[in-house]
């Protein structure tokens, strides 16, 4: 036999072959392939399924990571058992209505589950049984599929009142090779256990329990309606350590409404994998959403590092599309700019809320690092401190170009926490009538180690300074207020750069020319295909002006937004800021060193530097104990 190209053995097999139908098992098998990629693909079916059915528990026991037995049981409104059958019938569904002329809207979509695909696909691969008993009364009734092939129902027994068990078992034993592309059982497990809490975190009303091979892996006890059941059910999930560190989030615009819990830049993680993502209680995985995500903490953390978050969407059914793939796992939006603005609009505003508050982590991990001893080590070799290395209120001595000097913007009163300026005294305590600093957040100054950290004592405990990073983030701060409040600075091009773009991108920028000539960047079309581009930023210094416009055009082309304007001058008031605060070394006098605590205290966000790492590091008298043996 000759060798053949696709191309040409397609052609040859269809002009000898004639076009069939696929018999009904066959078409369930190859549904169940985009339904039903894994065990944890099924479980989320049939959770989803009883989320609708009204359940108030659900229970899942599962065998062998799943692929040997899966069991989920719920306490819903049961099916009857005349409809049993068409229950595993492919696309049959109790969730979408018929209107007077016999149409379904697929657009008003308000339930987990509507396809009609879940249980007809896994009974086309597995062994399935579907056990229910109506919460309208009467007996249990259960049904049997093996490999598409269905057993009628009959009276079977039934533990509850009402609701319905799913058995599956020998998951993917129709479809044999599909069992090559799992992975371990423990993985799979694992797989099953991450939907199950994925599927819990936006039902905190509703009990969860999984038994893997017999033993209770997850309990989670129904919590009350609202955001501090939700947060406890966050909590439970995600530990102890996201609910001490988590902001509220809860925003409206334009009817769509955005909350959850998002957590403090510096309790990050390396990897996005603590970032879950809902839009009407559905869990999505979506590109816009995790851009938006990821656009709101840019000011705050490094690059490789990605924040906690778990964030709800609800949206009007209307202006969102959940019928975009099998496993309703993506979505898509009417108005994805207003999405995308609402994420990063609210996230920004509940960040500025917390203030220069920073994880309760940071304090746990500077803990581990104190190294307790209880001997004497040989002496260092030289046991006088230098003047650089500590500085003390009893012996304060800064040489005299360094005290001359005036940080800008450290003495500046701090309306928002000081009733008096703190800054100008130069005694750490307060006078009788005064304010105590020692009640205020940050404490006051005792000392300045090694010329870069400052060590201030609270009311009930110690406060530890990082005075590059804090300054750094206070300089940034101030910058992008006065870029908001007077606009950017422009700069005009010597020679007006045209720009070549493809019609449609020409026209989306120009659409957009008085955004962005707010943003600096000022531009005009040049013909079909082109525009030209006479001024920039100031702030930007050298640009490439064409690549700049390029960058604008792809983002708006995808998220109808010029994200890399902004994103760019975010980068350029960073770098700017590094120069241009207060470097390690430099010994601070106490008034600057009390003046940059009360500024802290004021300024959103101080609680991390631009680059997500912490500002300050505040232990507590009974840390301090604990080190020291004392509790």
């Amino acid at each position: 036999m000759s060798w053949q190209t696709p191309s040409t053995l397609c052609r040859s097999l269809s002009e000898s072959m004639p076009i069939r139908r696929l018999p009904p098992e066959t078409v369930n098998r190859i549904a169940a392939g985009e339904v039903v990629e894994r065990p944890a693909s099924a479980v989320k079916e049939l959770v989803e399924n009883a989320l609708d059915a009204g359940t108030t528990r659900i229970e899942v026991q599962i065998e062998g990571g799943g692929l040997t037995r899966i069991l989920v049981a719920d306490d819903g409104h049961g099916i009857a058992p005349d409809q049993l059958e068409l229950a595993i019938e492919r696309h049959a569904t109790s969730k979408l209505e018929p209107d007077d002329a016999g149409d379904v809207d697929l657009l008003r979509i308000s339930t987990l589950g509507f396809r009609g695909e879940a249980l007809p696909s896994i009974g086309s691969v597995a062994r399935l049984t579907l056990t229910s008993r109506p919460m309208a009364g009467g007996d249990a009734h259960a049904l049997r599929v093996e490999g598409g092939r269905v057993t009628p129902p009959g009276p079977a027994a039934f533990p509850g009142p009402h609701g319905t068990r799913v058995e599956v078992r020998d998951l993917f034993y129709a479809t044999p090779a599909r069992l090559k592309f799992m992975k371990s059982e423990r993985a799979e497990a694992m797989a099953i256990a991450e939907e199950l809490r994925r599927q819990a975190m936006a039902h905190e009303a509703v009990t969860f329990a999984l038994d893997v091979e017999g033993r209770s892996v997850l309990r989670l006890p129904a919590e009350h309606p609202g955001d501090e059941g939700r947060l406890r059910r966050l909590a439970a999930i995600l530990g102890r350590d996201f609910e001490a560190n988590a902001l509220l989030v809860d925003h409206t615009r334009d009817e769509v409404r955005l909350s959850g819990y998002a957590g403090l830049p510096t309790y990050s993680r390396g990897n996005g994998q603590h970032q879950y993502l809902f839009v009407n209680g559905r869990p999505v995985k979506d590109r816009l959403l995790q851009g938006a995500l990821r656009g709101a903490y840019a000011d705050f953390l490094a690059r490789d590092r990605h924040p906690a978050a778990v964030l709800f969407l609800e949206v009007d059914p209307l202006k969102v599309d959940v019928n975009v793939h099998p496993a309703k796992s993506e979505v898509r939006f009417r108005d994805a700019a207003l999405v995308r603005g609402l994420i990063v609009g609210g996230l920004r505003h509940s960040l500025a809320a917390a203030g220069h508050r920073a994880s309760t982590t940071v304090a746990d991990q500077a803990l581990t690092g104190f190294t307790p001893h209880t001997g004497i080590g040989p002496a260092p070799a030289s046991a006088a401190p230098s003047a650089t290395g500590w500085s003390g209120w009893d012996a304060w001595a800064a040489p005299a170009t360094q005290t001359a000097q005036i940080i800008p913007g450290l003495h500046d009163r701090s309306a928002r926490v000081e009733p008096e300026p703190l800054a100008a005294r130069h005694s750490p305590l307060a006078t009788p009538g005064e304010a105590d600093p020692m009640d205020l957040p940050l404490g006051v100054a005792r000392g300045q180690l090694h010329g870069t950290y400052i060590v201030a004592q609270t009311r009930d405990g110690l406060v530890l300074v990082d005075q590059h990073a804090a300054h750094e983030r206070l300089v940034y701060e101030r910058m992008k207020a006065q870029m908001a409040e007077g606009g950017v600075t422009r700069q005009a091009l010597l020679v007006p750069e045209v720009v070549e773009l493809d019609p449609a991108e020409a026209e989306r920028v120009t659409d957009r020319a008085g955004e962005l000539a707010e943003l600096g960047l000022v531009v005009e079309p040049f013909g079909a295909g082109a525009v030209l581009v006479r001024e920039v930023p100031a702030l930007l210094g050298r640009v490439d002006a064409a690549g700049l416009v390029r960058d604008i055009a792809d983002d708006l082309s995808e998220h109808g937004a010029a994200l890399a304007l902004k994103e760019r001058l975010g980068e350029v008031c960073g770098t700017m800021a590094c120069h241009g605060s207060v470097r390690a070394g430099r010994v601070l006098s106490a008034p600057e060193m009390n003046a940059l605590l009360r500024q802290m205290e004021a300024t959103p966000h101080s609680g991390q530097c631009n680059h997500g790492r912490p500002t300050y590091v505040e232990l507590k008298l009974a840390d301090l104990e604990k080190l020291f043996g004392r509790r």
